[in-house]
């Protein structure tokens, strides 16, 4: 679930950007067209730079990154902020910078992974602190209101949840 949200909670703290899922077997968003539509039968002038402002999401279809390359380079090109999704297993040559998103669970079993966005399932959290010196972001609790609001496509209300995203963009990957 969080890698479905994560992406939209981090688009929806800019004006407008785009939303391309690179994973061909990763959520179905909604969109109008797919990755895999634009690269077929090719973009049109208004899927390659924004009409108005928001966020728009542009799900996969069922392609691969190394066949979606061209294209995904004039996304990046024509919108103002794109948030790139990734499958677990990316490839090491994607065009932008990779922000790791992991959960920060209690105990010992699953330990901190390195430099990314931190999203704790309980508060408390002495590990925190050291995240956040080396440059991770540790998000506050998800809020059951906004993350339904992403999942249902509209732009959720304010909330720390969601202002923590926009420390993501300022942070050099």
């Amino acid at each position: 679930m969080l890698g479905a949200v994560a992406p939209l909670a981090l688009a929806t703290t800019q004006p407008t950007a785009l939303v391309v899922d690179l994973d061909p077997g990763g959520p179905h968003y909604p969109s109008a067209r797919s990755l895999r539509e634009l690269v077929v039968e090719g973009p049109r002038a208004a899927d390659l730079s924004p009409v108005r402002p928001g966020v728009a999401v542009l799900a996969n279809g069922g392609i691969a990154l190394e066949d979606s390359r061209d294209l995904v380079g004039l996304l990046l090109r024509g919108w103002p902020a794109v948030v790139l999704r990734l499958a677990l297993q990316a490839p090491d040559d994607v065009p932008a910078p990779i922000v790791p998103v992991h959960l920060l669970t209690p105990g010992r079993l699953f330990r901190p992974q390195g430099r990314g966005v931190y999203q704790p399932t309980a508060a408390g959290f002495r590990v925190r602190r050291r995240l956040e010196a080396e440059g991770s972001v540790v998000l506050p609790a998800a809020p059951r209101r906004v993350v339904r609001a992403l999942l249902d496509g509209s732009r959720p209300v304010a909330s720390r949840w969601s202002a923590a995203w926009r420390r993501v963009w300022a942070a050099s990957w």
